[in-house]
């Protein structure tokens, strides 16, 4: 109270107003940090201790967001190598194709035609699945080359050309090899072509008309020396086989088990000679297991086992009596 009894009345207090004041500077605070203002007076403005020398000089030299980008190419690389140790690339390789054939093809790609040239023993879906072309292939997306190089490595087919005609139009050139003679190694009977390529093991029947070459080497060297044995049809007909013997000559094994040991040169000569004797002598009609020519001055002939009893008894027959024979 004061002097004349009335109730004192104290001065209005600051207190309210400052703290309106103090709560529009901390929301301007706040707004200028939300975006981006300031901040450099805001950091100048904290005491802090000195960063580490390293850390001060990676700060300082290496660009900006490094530690991020470092961080990425880190987990990429290590999901990386995780699909690699675990077997998955060609999984994940073969799941990103198909996405973006899947692209391609729902852009208008997809391949909508087929033509195939030039095939006799392979069909249309076997050249297809050898070039590595299937129903979720694109024609964006793939490689002529690829395909190409794919089909070539097909025994059968000795070239190839691929074409890709936009939008959808594939076509495929083929240049197949041809079945030219049957060989005998090891055991195991396998369809060759002239130059000696492999194309594939023996299991159908049409076949069973290509001559029969045997041994090792013989696959390369048949094209010449069956050429050579075309030119005397006499030989020719009557063999059944032609045994390729130690890499460097040839026998003959006919269809009535006689066989011809051909020298190592003068080949021609020798089939010339075996050509005659068979015309002039029914040399192949005889009772005789083998004709031996590697000698270039003279045959050898042996003779069957009953041959050679009966060639043994005449000549006991014809042996003359001595005196004290009675």
């Amino acid at each position: 109270m004061d002097g004349e009894g009335r109730l004192a009345r104290s001065p209005r207090s600051p207190r309210p107003q400052a703290d309106l004041k103090a709560a529009a500077i901390g929301a301007a605070v706040l707004l200028r940090e939300r975006l981006g203002l300031g901040r450099t007076t805001a950091r100048l403005s904290l005491d802090r201790e000195p960063p580490h020398p390293l850390i001060a000089f990676f700060e300082r030299y290496l660009p900006h967001r490094f530690g991020a980008t470092a961080t990425v190419l880190i987990l990429l690389g290590s999901a990386g190598f995780g699909i690699v140790k675990g077997g998955h690339l060609e999984e994940m390789t073969s799941a990103l194709s198909d996405a973006r054939n899947a692209l391609a093809n729902s852009a208008g790609f997809r391949i909508t035609a087929v033509a195939i040239n030039g095939r006799k023993q392979l069909t249309q879906d076997e050249v297809l699945a050898i070039g590595g072309v299937n129903g979720r292939s694109s024609l964006l997306f793939l490689d002529a080359a690829i395909v190409r190089d794919k089909l070539k490595t097909n025994p059968w087919i000795g070239e190839a050309t691929v074409q890709k005609f936009y939008p959808g139009q594939l076509q495929i050139d083929i240049v197949e090899r041809t079945a030219f003679a049957l060989w005998q190694q090891d055991g195991r009977l396998s369809v060759i072509s002239d130059d000696g390529a492999v194309l594939e093991p023996y299991l159908s029947r049409r076949f069973i008309s290509l001559p029969l070459v045997v041994g090792k080497g013989a696959e390369s060297h048949a094209k010449d020396f069956l050429a050579l044995l075309a030119r005397y049809p006499q030989v020719h007909a009557a063999t059944k086989a032609a045994v390729y013997v130690g890499e460097r000559r040839w026998n003959l094994r006919l269809k009535d088990g006689l066989d011809v040991r051909l020298p190592e040169n003068e080949v021609g000569n020798a089939l010339a000679s075996l050509s005659k004797l068979d015309k002039e002598d029914r040399l192949f009609s005889r009772d005789i297991v083998a004709v031996d020519m590697r000698l270039p001055d003279r045959l050898t002939v042996q003779l069957s086992e009953d041959a050679a009893k009966a060639r043994e008894d005449l000549f006991k027959a014809r042996k003359p009596k001595k005196a004290g024979d009675a």
